[in-house]
């Protein structure tokens, strides 16, 4: 009886540990000495360049952010890299399988109930990628036209808010991710892809020929992108922002923006060209984690 007693308490002081880790990423981090991160493969924040190489602004932004957290939990933090999806990244940050989501996620209010978001670190403005010569140049024009946008994303409801507003008529096709939504624009099968700004330019960038594309049309939303943690692990929060705040202040992540959007990158060595806009640095100038529904207020 006593064996059994004794194995019990074992079993519940595990149990227990593990539950606290759950709760609690540093202790996590700090046991196995490592971090999962989720990253994507083709935003304009987060992309790959195959053989599990991840980069961009977002990417070194965390691998930064890993850097800090190696000091506070007092040994070198290794980084397991998780490619998430718009359909899967806030539930594999829910069941603990990714600790960090640096992609290009939208803060809104709705994530905020399942997930919490650390200080906002790119402001982005939602637009429309055509071919050059398509005669489309604003939102009226695509009356009538074949509009891809990607599963899971927050321009899909912008889509459709703008369709109902403008009193327009177009079908939608959804691309299972970024690249797969740019591809049925350049193949034809869309007349226009609907998207952050930034992965817009990205795929434009990454296209055969980039002058054959164009981003035309008005601000259709404007969304504060930021990293993802599991809700309520305030420690966590607290030194993932503490992080950022530290590489806004020294500028460090000013150079960092400077280097993925105005200077060529990989794979085709060419630049962005996205200067750093007056609502990024509004944003960093006090950082903070406001949804999106706070920036369509003003």
């Amino acid at each position: 009886m006593k064996k059994q007693i004794v194995a019990l308490a074992v079993t519940a002081l595990a149990m227990g540990s593990a539950f606290a880790q759950a709760n609690d990423t540093l202790a996590k981090i700090k046991a196995s000495g490592s971090i999962a991160l989720g990253v994507r493969d083709s935003s304009a924040l987060s992309f790959t360049l195959g053989n599990g190489k991840y980069v961009g602004f977002h990417t070194e932004m965390a691998e930064r952010i890993v850097d800090d957290l190696s000091k506070d939990v007092g040994k070198k933090v290794a980084i397991n890299y998780v490619p998430v999806t718009s359909q899967n990244r806030i539930p594999l940050v829910q069941n603990g399988t990714v600790d960090l989501e640096c992609g290009s996620t939208t803060n809104n209010a709705t994530r905020q109930k399942d997930v919490d978001f650390a200080h906002t670190t790119y402001v982005e403005v939602v637009r429309i990628a055509v071919r050059a010569n398509s005669g489309i140049k604003d939102l009226k024009d695509l009356n009538g036209k074949t509009v891809a946008t990607t599963t899971g994303t927050t321009s899909v409801q912008t889509l459709r808010k703008n369709e109902r507003a403008q009193g327009i008529d177009f079908k939608e096709v959804m691309g299972k991710d970024h690249a797969d939504s740019f591809l049925l624009l350049e193949s034809g099968r869309a007349d226009a892809f609907v998207m952050d700004g930034s992965i817009l330019a990205a795929n434009v960038s990454k296209a055969k020929n980039p002058k054959d594309f164009a981003i035309v049309g008005p601000e259709l939303s404007v969304e504060p992108i930021a990293c993802m943690v599991r809700k309520g692990d305030a420690a966590f929060l607290k030194a993932v922002d503490a992080s950022i705040d530290r590489q806004i202040k020294d500028g460090s992540l000013a150079k960092l923006y400077d280097k993925w959007f105005m200077q060529p990158i990989p794979p085709t060595n060419t630049a962005l060209n996205l200067p750093l806009s007056d609502a990024t640095k509004a944003a960093w100038a006090n950082p903070n984690n406001k949804p999106m529904e706070d920036y369509a207020k003003k």
